[in-house]
């Protein structure tokens, strides 16, 4: 054999070693030259009577394997569609059927040779790797706080297609199965032990002698669920107990996922399907699923955004070239308030040292100690220890003085959305810093080009906007005001990377990108209860369309009298006519005469008691002027109006060139303000809907709702000439 991925030797008592270490590459991938080799060492361990079994590791240090290449199966889409043309349809779909289901064939082939595999699993191993290991006979898996086990495919608009879900329904209970495979959560070893899909954890430094000593003592190259003792853990499908299962997971599925999700749904049917029938036919029935699944445009679009194009963005996709790395040891944070303290957090959480500064001892004490309830939270859920806070503690120095941050090369100040404030900070920590420190603004409103005004070296003066809650939520803006320079873009990309999170660039502009598409969705909220539209029924249609909370509900999250302050300020700089007058309308009214600021002061548009759910505020009935009959309302209007309002927003921030790379808009719209994953994101569902359909349909939104519905002139040219976001601009942007 002429191995270049794997390593391959056997010991004296006949048991083969095979260790994945792909040459040049931090983690292991499943690709077609692993996929060929692997099948030439399955073929020589069956054929080698003086190898008794094999078993199978990761030769990186902290790995076994992220998964499958995804490019690889976005291949076999693209050589479908030449051949369809060329060939005919129906050579096509064999040629791309055979394709998809060659992973699931191979790991059939490994767990039927006749000889014993065993997995020896160390650090990350997901997606088609995890099915990997669930084709071995046996698993160990270490008890190394980095081991996390999975499947997550469905995060990416897929499921599981190399045997994964008939494995994984055949080792647990059917509800438990569903459960896992429709949540795609990565699991720690005890977790995956008590689910019963692996066998031992063990010592990183005894996994693989454990697995060979399974070997040694006897073990069989048979599965269960090919012995004619077998039975399902949950009985026969059609049975008492199996159809207890069933429609509660059919409940489930649409209540959570609102039938947007086609691979959701190819679960259940390959579950459901799969445990009437024997393994093999089994495992092509998921095959044909996954094949139907792959050429989704949903799968497509999330395969795109969410794992090609954010692996680009958090690989440095948009960092100046030429600017040597940075790492982070030491980052200054002005300003001890919610956001500052959880900016602390998460940079402190990352290793880094930071420099916690506040107006007196008491605020930067008091902001210090955000930390230490988050980090006491992890320890009562058992995913950190005492020494892993106190180390996090003894990383943030709270003071007062501003001298502290001298030997920061990034300072990020976090204070009130105040220019003088910010101004003042600014003046003050540019005193004490050395000259080539980079200052960052976490504004998310106020312009950068004008805050940096206050500064003596705007070329190195950046914005850099955080969402909150800050340890939750993964997307970044990184915001270039006119003078901002290549290493101040550099070092926050840097930084933002370090701390585990994905940055977005955007040019300066009022809102920035996220602002600018989310404020677009609770004005949408706004008015459409000022139609007269229930409350619950514009929560519920939103959802429905596959945002994660209502625009009410988010409003209430983010603070109505923000969005009064927002109303106000848009009022004072464009004039009463760039506002709606219902809005001004409905937020004086809550903000002013109701004093209802959102969950901060536990009442907005729900009310938040201290103990129980949070729910709709019985007083929006009585300020609505009419109430429509729900009955006659036009429910896909609704969903549509939800979703448009951003998307054409979105398109408005590429024409305003905030946004240069369609990639970022993608990949922010669903980090940041959760805008239907399904989609691919904002400009994604422009391009799969096509320009031209979405710029009919928003003309038509326009007729009956107004001009904000209005496609701008891009998205009007785009219609014209057939193009799309990705065509025109990412052309654009592999040219340069």
């Amino acid at each position: 054999m002429n191995l270049t991925n794997f390593r391959f030797e056997t010991d004296a008592d006949g048991i083969a070693l095979l260790t994945w270490d792909i040459p040049d590459r931090s983690m292991n991938v499943i690709n077609q030259d692993v996929m060929k080799e692997l099948g030439e060492v399955i073929d020589h361990v069956a054929a080698t009577e003086a190898i008794k079994g094999c078993v199978i590791t990761s030769g990186k240090a902290d790995s076994f394997s992220g998964g499958a290449d995804l490019t690889m199966l976005e291949g076999f889409g693209a050589r479908f569609a030449q051949m369809a043309k060329s060939d005919g349809y129906e050579k096509a779909m064999n040629f791309f059927f055979e394709g998809t289901r060659s992973l699931s064939q191979l790991y059939r082939k490994m767990e039927t040779c006749g000889k014993p595999f065993a997995a020896a699993i160390n650090g990350v191993c997901l997606g088609g790797a995890f099915e990997m290991a669930l084709a071995c006979h046996y698993r160990v898996v270490s008890d190394s706080e980095k081991t996390r086990l999975g499947l997550p495919e469905v995060k990416v608009g897929l499921f599981p297609g190399a045997g994964g879900t008939q494995r994984v329904a055949r080792l647990m209970q059917t509800g438990d199965a569903l459960q896992m495979l429709f949540k795609g959560d990565q699991l720690r070893a005890q977790q995956v032990k008590t689910m019963n899909l692996v066998h031992e954890i063990a010592p990183v430094g005894e996994i693989v002698e454990r697995a060979k000593a399974w070997i040694k003592a006897g073990g069989k190259g048979v599965q269960p669920w090919d012995t004619k003792e077998f039975r399902l853990p949950s009985g026969k499908v059609y049975s008492p107990a199996g159809m207890m299962v069933w429609p509660a997971a059919n409940a489930i599925y649409r209540r959570e996922t609102n039938d947007n999700y086609p691979a959701a749904k190819a679960i259940l049917h390959t579950v459901y399907e799969g445990l009437q029938l024997p393994m093999d036919l089994a495992l092509k029935v998921e095959s044909r699923w996954f094949a139907k699944i792959l050429r989704s445009s949903e799968a497509r679009a999330m395969i795109r955004t969410l794992f090609v194009s954010m692996g680009e963005l958090n690989k440095g996709a948009r960092r100046p070239k030429g600017i040597p790395p940075s790492a982070p040891k030491k980052v200054g944070v002005v300003g001890a308030g919610f956001m500052g303290a959880s900016i602390a957090y998460v940079t402190a959480l990352a290793g880094i040292e930071v420099v916690l500064v506040d107006r007196d001892q008491a605020a930067a004490d008091k902001g210090k100690d955000l930390s230490n309830k988050l980090m006491t939270q992890q320890i009562s859920r058992g995913r950190a220890k005492t020494a892993d806070r106190d180390a996090l503690l003894a990383r943030i120095n709270a003071t007062p003085d501003y001298d502290a941050l001298k030997d920061c090369r990034l300072v990020i100040e976090a204070v009130f959305e105040d220019r003088a404030i910010k101004g003042e900070v600014t003046r003050k920590v540019e005193a004490v810093i050395s000259p080539d420190a980079i200052f960052a603004s976490n504004t998310s409103t106020l312009p950068i080009t004008s805050l940096a005004e206050n500064s003596i070296r705007p070329d190195q003066f950046i914005g850099v906007h955080f969402f909150s809650p800050v340890e939750r939520m993964q997307l970044v803006e990184v915001i270039l005001g006119k003078k901002t320079g290549d290493k101040a873009l550099a070092v926050a990309l840097d930084y933002v990377r370090a701390i585990k999170k994905t940055g977005i660039v955007v040019n300066d502009s009022r809102g920035f990108f996220a602002n600018r598409c989310v404020l677009n969705y609770i004005r949408e909220g706004h008015l459409m209860l000022a139609e007269g539209i229930p409350a619950p029924m514009i929560e519920n249609m939103a959802k429905q369309a596959g945002m994660p909370v209502g625009p009410l509900s988010l409003n209430d999250e983010v603070a109505i009298d923000l969005a009064w302050k927002i109303v106000q300020a848009t009022i004072k700089d464009e004039g009463e006519g760039a506002v709606d007058r219902e809005q001004v309308w409905l937020l004086d009214t809550l903000v002013n005469k109701e004093g209802r600021l959102g969950r901060k002061n536990g009442k907005g548009f729900y009310d938040y008691p201290e103990k129980g759910e949070k729910k709709l505020w019985p007083g929006l009935a009585a300020l609505q002027s009419k109430h429509l009959d729900p009955d006659t309302i036009d429910k896909q209007a609704m969903k549509d109006r939800l979703l448009f309002t951003q998307a054409l927003e979105a398109a408005s921030t590429v024409e305003d060139h905030v946004i240069t790379d369609p990639r970022e808009a993608d990949v922010g719209s669903i980090l940041g303000f959760g805008f239907a994953p399904y989609t691919g994101g904002v400009l994604s569902m422009i391009d799969f809907m096509g320009a031209a359909k979405f710029v009919a349909r928003a003309k038509e939104l326009e007729q009956q709702f107004g001009a904000r519905f209005k496609p701008c002139a891009l998205l009007e040219e785009m219609a014209a000439k057939g193009e799309t976001f990705y065509g025109r601009f990412g052309a654009a942007r592999k040219a340069a």
